[in-house]
């Protein structure tokens, strides 16, 4: 296959199952960890309204799901390219890290939670991605 169809597949694909992974477990994580009473976190306004009853417990998934999604992704399209592994990886990372500054903005968080998830979260789940595919796959011919 063509370097830069596969380039563009890998960035595709890593973002599509990236964000799923993302999403699927911040749909699960109100049944493992509940919202607080009376609190509706499933709009952005009900987030606002109910930020104040949040506690540290409940911003778990919300890292997770950041993290693993943003790990996944860059597995992916690290697995899906030849060369340049960890700057796929690393690429994929950028992408859920910019996603992750705009929602920043945009759904009300504690600034030590936006520290942790911007800082944490997406550059060093890409290049962990990028370096254990690197370590552990077998190169493509």
């Amino acid at each position: 296959m063509n370097p830069i169809l596969r380039g563009i597949l890998a960035v595709l694909s890593g973002a599509v199952v990236g964000n799923l992974v993302n999403m699927g477990l911040i749909m699960i994580s109100g049944s493992i960890i509940p919202p607080p009473e009376g609190a509706d976190l499933t709009t952005v306004e009900g987030l606002k309204a109910s930020s104040h009853l949040l506690e540290p417990r409940h911003f778990i998934f919300p890292f997770l799901a950041h993290a693993l999604g943003t790990l996944t992704g860059a597995v992916l399209a690290a697995i899906i390219v030849k060369k340049h592994k960890i700057k796929y990886a690393l690429g994929i990372g950028t992408l859920f890290l910019i996603g992750g500054v705009i929602a920043a903005f945009m759904i009300p968080a504690p600034a030590w939670f936006i520290a942790l998830d911007l800082i944490a979260a997406y550059l060093p789940m890409g290049f962990i991605a990028g370096s254990l595919v690197q370590r552990f796959v077998p190169a493509k011919s």
